[in-house]
């Protein structure tokens, strides 16, 4: 399950991590550190590289200047789009992790499972801010690597939620998904649902994980009080909903790239649907309580992520830590 590549040097694969990381655990961690870290951790712009056509490589870098956080972080991401025709992932990639007092590198960490943990998580929470604590129902959008990732990580954050609906382009992925996820929670039913318009009128939060350029979530579907993640998009040519769904929503963001990188924004503002102002703040600003989130309980919240090399540093923290510290027997 994990090996060592020299005396100093942990190699923590997809089965160690899976082992040490839960949902809930990582979601209280930068709950917790977010907040702290956010000043003290400087992130570069990230690197992205087109390779192909429809292929991309990104860096993502981040190192901390405080003493209680040691460490220098790179990610490297190839992300190819066709593999999904190959049942293949999207997106592979690898976790370095370095000791800023040293230089020396720690571990070396499955990149490509750490991504769909931190990605999952910062979107449940996000919804422990801006969804309804009564909510019920889930709607997913996109069956991909992603998928049962988010669906986990919003089950723990909104433990009222009970009905889990799964849409996708082939229905037949999101079928499997269905098949692979009942039982695993108590209490809660999944199904599947060709009809992505009449899907998105039930959900209390809609989550939405695709690849894709043509918006899939109309504004005028969303119910009232409902909450949309967007999680899919990271260049201007791709986007999740309509301008009508901006338009409607109250919006945060994970972070200031999302605004640079996020094609549901841009295009918005663009075309003078919203103005920069209409995106009311951001995670940060939601944990410390410096925005309020949700207003009442009929208001409609959108949460844009787009991902960020200081929630990578910090996920890789508690992984490095937890799995540094753990009894042999327990990994």
């Amino acid at each position: 399950m994990a090996s060592t590549v020299n005396h100093d040097t942990l190699f923590i694969d997809a089965a160690a991590l899976r082992s040490i990381l839960s949902y809930k655990t990582l979601m209280n961690h930068l709950e917790s550190t977010l907040p702290t870290a956010s000043s003290a951790v400087e992130s570069p712009i990230r690197h992205s590289h087109q390779t192909s056509p429809s292929s991309s490589l990104l860096l993502m870098p981040s190192f901390s200047v405080s003493s209680s956080l040691p460490y220098i972080g790179v990610k490297l991401v190839t992300f190819h789009p066709c593999n999904s025709s190959i049942y293949l992932p999207v997106i592979h990639a690898n976790y370095t992790l370095f000791s800023s007092v040293t230089g020396q590198t720690l571990a070396s960490i499955d990149g490509s499972e750490m991504t769909l943990y931190r990605t999952a998580c910062i979107s449940g929470l996000a919804s422990r801010h801006l969804s309804r604590q009564e909510s019920r129902i889930l709607v997913m959008v996109g069956a991909g690597a992603m998928a049962p990732h988010l669906i986990r990580a919003h089950l723990s954050a909104r433990p009222s939620l009970n009905k889990v609906i799964i849409w996708n382009r082939r229905n037949e992925k999101a079928v499997a998904l269905v098949e692979m996820m009942e039982g695993e929670f108590q209490g809660v039913s999944f199904e599947s649902n060709g009809c992505l318009d009449e899907v998105v009128r039930l959900g209390d939060v809609v989550s939405c994980a695709t690849n894709s350029e043509v918006a899939l979530v109309m504004g005028k579907e969303l119910k009232s009080g409902a909450h949309l993640d967007l999680v899919g998009s990271f260049k201007h040519s791709m986007k999740e909903c309509d301008d009508e769904a901006i338009r409607r929503g109250r919006v945060f963001i994970d972070n200031e790239a999302a605004l640079i990188e996020s094609g549901e924004l841009l295009g918005a503002i663009e075309r003078g649907v919203i103005c920069r102002d209409h995106i009311v703040g951001n995670l940060v600003e939601l944990i410390r309580g410096d925005k309020v989130g949700r207003k009442d309980s009929s208001q409609i919240t959108i949460f844009k992520s787009v991902g960020s090399a200081l929630v990578d540093l910090l996920c890789a923290q508690l992984v490095y830590e937890t799995y540094k510290n753990a009894p042999p027997s327990s990994i």
